[in-house]
Order: structure tokens, then sequence, then C-alpha cells
């Protein structure tokens, strides 16, 4: 027995030490195993999930006492998420970094500290970012590039990008996947799946399943750097009418699905006030700006860019014209909206804009919030039901208010999973697009602009009168629809007109006096 016992654990030191030497010679982050990322996951839902349950067993549900631990538990969870994110990288931190921007779906505590995500994304060696040149493109930067600078200009959680010089002179940003991602992306989703499901069976008002199902789909389209080629051109087709918006141009010669080479274009974060002050940009300029373009995509065209982070939107003074200009990057993930839902999501906004309830209760109903009506508009709008009712463009956002929707937030958590659950999945990143915006909106501090307001109704009435268009035959009904979406434009032009002379009058009076 003594005999078999030695050769067997002689046998299993020689495995040991041979997987030591394998992993130690090859370079292996232990990190990169599927079973210790697995594990990782699986070690952090268990403290999170005995944590929520355990806390609170000794606290009546309610009092100050509760909602004070509730705060805690709320805080740490989210920081044990956070360093899993971290940990993992890759899908882990796309995934967290989604649910730091939902500032009014989910509670504070997780947003603030979900939100540093942005800026602890990994970066790959040079030797890693060379390998990959040479795989997809098959020859050495030097062939390439006439300069190639080693240190990233940013490293974002599935890729980062480096300014590079052409042989022709012209300088570049060359966005080169992580190496590892492409490879993890569907384990990571399939743990997350498992994980969340558990979590559910454990806690049943929990729902994000949903964060899951929009992972899955959109994952292999963030992954894929052609499709986000496609979608840079596209939407630059789509908004060329728009001078003060830059996208840059695509070299297609050195893109693959995993390397996208473009033009580079530098700037100012868009929420950088002290850059656009610096530079002379003006910042009620920037915001009506950004708002007419994502009005533009959003009930126009039905094709939305959904990730405008602040690192996504830069600003600058055009090299050529020195007039004010947003540069919009990482074109990965877009949102196509179905022709019926954008006319009812456009429908909704001009309700919620003129405080019209029988309207916001109707459509709100056809886009799937059911009973929940009154939870979804204020979602949406991120403005309370009070003001919901007064009609939103008629009453300013106060302190007061935003504090008591980001409360709301924590406190409805189970009702907001289950109207997420409920709404077509092309709302979901529309309400992520909504909260980015209106965070810079915030940072800027022009949300809930009269200026916004007029924009969207402005974008709502030429879509819904577009849409009408196409569903009659009659070239007297077109006329009967031109007709009256050119009396409402020009009502609202007049209702702009009347809020500039009134906001001239303002800053006149006290000078005449």
């Amino acid at each position: 027995m003594a005999n078999r016992l030695l050769k067997v654990s002689s046998l299993a030191t020689a495995v040991l030490a041979s997987s030591g030497f394998y992993l130690y010679s090859s370079h292996l982050d232990l990190s990169d195993l599927s079973v210790i990322r697995f594990g990782r996951a699986v070690a952090t839902t268990a403290v999170i999930s005995y944590d929520y349950l355990t806390a609170f067993r000794h606290v009546e549900n309610g009092t100050d006492e509760y909602w004070h631990l509730k705060s805690k538990v709320h805080r740490r969870s989210a920081e044990r998420l956070r360093d899993l994110c971290c940990a993992n990288r890759g899908t882990f931190i796309k995934v967290g970094q989604h649910l730091g921007a939902l500032d009014y779906l989910l509670p504070e505590e997780y947003t603030s500290t979900l939100k540093v995500l942005h800026s602890r994304a990994p970066e790959s060696s040079m030797e890693e970012i060379q390998q990959v040149i040479r795989e997809d493109l098959g020859k050495e930067l030097s062939e390439l590039f006439l300069s190639f600078e080693e240190k990233p200009q940013g490293a974002a959680s599935l890729a980062q990008v480096h300014k590079a010089v052409l042989h022709d002179g012209k300088t570049v940003a060359v966005k080169i996947q992580h190496p590892k991602v492409q490879k993890q992306s569907a384990n990571d989703i399939l743990v997350m799946e498992v994980l969340l499901k558990a979590v559910h069976w454990l806690f049943p008002d929990f729902a994000l399943m949903w964060l899951v199902e929009e992972a899955k789909k959109n994952m292999p389209l963030e992954l894929d750097f052609l499709n986000e080629g496609r979608n840079a051109e596209k939407v630059a087709d789509m908004l060329a009418h728009f001078h003060f918006l830059k996208i840059p141009m695509i070299h297609w010669n050195l893109s693959t699905k995993r390397i996208l080479t473009m033009e580079f274009a530098d700037g100012g974060q868009v929420n950088d006030r002290d850059y656009m002050q610096t530079h002379g940009i003006n910042v009620n300029e920037i915001s009506e700006n950004l708002g007419k373009m994502y009005s533009e995509m959003i009930f126009v065209h039905g094709f939305v860019h959904c990730d405008p982070h602040p690192g996504n939107v830069l600003v600058r003074k055009c090299p050529q014209t020195k007039k004010n200009e947003i540069v919009l990057l990482d074109h990965g993930l877009y949102q196509v909206l179905q022709p019926d839902f954008r006319l009812n999501y456009c429908q909704l906004w001009q309700a919620l804009i003129k405080g019209d309830m029988s309207g916001v209760e109707r459509y709100s109903r056809r886009l799937g919030a059911g009973d929940l009506y009154p939870l979804f508009a204020c979602v949406l709008t991120a403005r309370s039901w009070k003001a919901v009712n007064a009609g939103i463009s008629s009453v300013p956002v106060t302190r007061s208010e935003d504090i008591e929707i980001r409360t709301n937030a924590g406190l409805y958590l189970p009702q907001i999973s289950n109207l997420l659950n409920r709404v077509p999945r092309q709302m979901l990143l529309l309400l992520k697009t909504n909260d980015l915006l209106r965070g810079i909106e915030t940072t800027l501090q022009t949300r809930a602009s009269s200026s916004s307001f007029i924009n969207m109704s402005r974008c709502c009435i030429r879509a819904i009168a577009r849409h009408k268009r196409t569903k009659t035959q009659s070239r007297r009904r077109r006329v009967q629809i031109t007709l009256a979406e050119s009396l409402s434009l020009w009502k609202l032009y007049m209702y702009e007109l009347f809020l500039w002379l009134k906001g001239s009058m303002t800053i006149l009076m006290p000078l005449l006096h």
C-alpha cells in the first residue's frame, strides 16, 4: 500500500511539475483559464448572494436602519462586482460598463462604483499587438507603418487604439482587439447566464436576464470590426447634412475583423467643460448639436449609435473651418429600430413633452409597458411622475427631483427589472443611450433645455409625416400630410423664435436700466 501511495504521489508531483513548467514556459496567465474565470465568478456571486440573504435578518424592513444597511450592502456588493470585472476583464468589463451607465435604472451605489470600469480596461502588450497584426494583415509593423506609437491612446474592454503614421504621411488611429477576447467571450456570457439564473432562483424579484440576452446578441457584432467600419460609413452618409459632425474615414486595406484603421481625429471629451472653455467651444452649441444628431438617428432613421459615453464623443475646433465640431467614435454597437416601434416611440415622446397623459398611457402600453406605464414614463425621462403629468418640457429639473429619481431606482428595483423584461429588446439599448446622453447634459449643465425638446419634436413631426406618406397611395392625401407637417414645423419655429426673443430681452433689460 505504501509503495502504491508513493507511486501515485510521485506521478502527481511529476504531472504538477510538468504542468507548472508548461504554464511558465508558455507565459500563460492563469486568469485566462476558463476554470479560474468561472471559479472567480461563482465565488463572487456566492458572497454577494449570501450577504443579501443574511444582512437584514435582525433589521425591521422599512426603518431608517434598514435603508442605511441596504445602502452599505449595495455598496460592498458593487465593489465586489467591480473587482470581479477587473480580474476577468474582457466581456465582464464590457457588461460592467453597461450596468454603470444605467444611472436611473440601478441603485446609485452600483452605478457610481461601476463607472470606474471605463478607466480600468486592460492593455495588451506590444508583443500581443504585433502578433495580431501579423496574423490578420500578414506583415510586420514596419512594412505597414512609417511609425507606430507603442503606448496606446486609449484602452477599452475589447480593444485598444494606437496612433500611427502611414508611409504616405497620413496619421491614422489603429484599433486592435485584445487577442484573448474573441475566444473568451462566448464562455463568459454562458457563465453570466448560469449565475444570473441561479441568482433569480434565490431572489425571484431580481430579473436581469435581459442583460445576458443583450450581451449574446451584441458581443459578436462588437467583436467584428468590419461591421463597425460599415456602421461608421452608413452613419456618416446618413448624417452628412450635419456639418458639425465628424466621422473618421476608414482605411479598408488595413482593416480586418480584429483590426480597424481609421483617420486620426483628436479632441477633448464631450463632458470636459474646462477643455471647451480653454479652446473657445460653446457648451450650449455642443449640447444642442448632440441632441440634434441623436434625435435624427432615433426618430427619423431608426439607426442609433448606442455607446455615447464621453470617451466616444469628442469635441474640437475643426482644423479647416475653425468651427465647433463633434467627433463620433466607436461604431460597433448600433440599434436598428423597427418602423412600428419607432413610430410609437415618436408619439410617446410627443405625449411626454406635451403632458398628454392619455397618449403617454396609450403609447407606453403599445411599447409593452402594460400597467407599469407610469414607471416606464419615469424611467424613460428620468423625471418624477408629477413632472410627467405637467409635461416634461414645462417643468425644469430640480436637484431634489434628481435625487428622488435616483433613490427610487433602488426602491423600485424589482419593478424596474420586471419592466425591462417586458419591453421590446430594442428599448434596452435606447434606455442606456438615454442615460449616457443625460449624464453628458448634466455635466454640461444643459439638461432638459428647451432646445433639446424642440429638436426632438421637430424630428418626431418629420418621422410621423414620413410614415403616414408611405401608408397612402393618394396624391391628395400626401399633399395634405406634407402641408400639415410644414404647419407643425412652422409653429415650432415660431415658438423657438419666441423663446430666443424672450431670452434676449432677459439679458437686455438689466443693461437698459
